[in-house]
C-alpha cells in the first residue's frame, strides 16, 4: 500500500512525517517524503484530477441508506476500477499531457488549457 500525503502545512509537522515513516516505510508520497511530490499540486495528482471524482460519481449514482451500504459500494467501486487497467493507463497518460501544460505555463495553474 502507498500513501499519498497532501503536504498541507498542518499535515507537515515532524510528528506526522515520523508517523508516516513508521506506518508506510519508504511508501509515502509527499513533500520531503521518501517519494517526493510537489506540494499543493492537484493538477498533477491523478487521485485529485481523476480518481476521487470518478469514484464519487459511481458510489453516489444511487441513494445510500446506511453506512454499511456506503462501505460496500466503496469496496465494489474500488474493485471495478482495479479490474480496469485501461482506465488507469488513460489516467496516467493524462499526467504526461498535464506535465507538459504545467511546464508551458511556467508552473502556474494550467487546467484551463487542457
Amino acid at each position: 500500500m502507498w500513501y499519498l500525503h497532501d503536504g498541507a502545512p498542518a499535515h507537515y509537522t515532524h510528528d506526522v512525517r515520523e508517523w508516516l515513516n513508521q506506518t508506510f516505510p519508504r511508501k509515502w508520497i509527499g513533500r520531503n517524503g521518501p517519494v517526493r511530490w510537489p506540494s499543493r499540486s492537484p493538477d498533477l495528482n491523478s487521485c485529485d484530477y481523476f480518481l476521487w471524482g470518478h469514484m464519487k460519481q459511481l458510489v453516489y449514482a444511487a441513494p445510500i441508506n446506511s453506512i454499511e451500504e456506503l462501505t460496500n459500494r466503496i469496496h465494489d467501486v474500488s474493485a471495478t476500477i482495479r479490474a480496469n487497467p485501461d482506465m488507469i493507463r488513460r489516467a496516467q497518460g493524462s499526467l504526461i499531457r498535464r506535465a507538459r501544460a504545467c511546464i508551458a505555463n511556467d508552473g502556474r495553474h494550467f487546467e484551463q488549457f487542457l
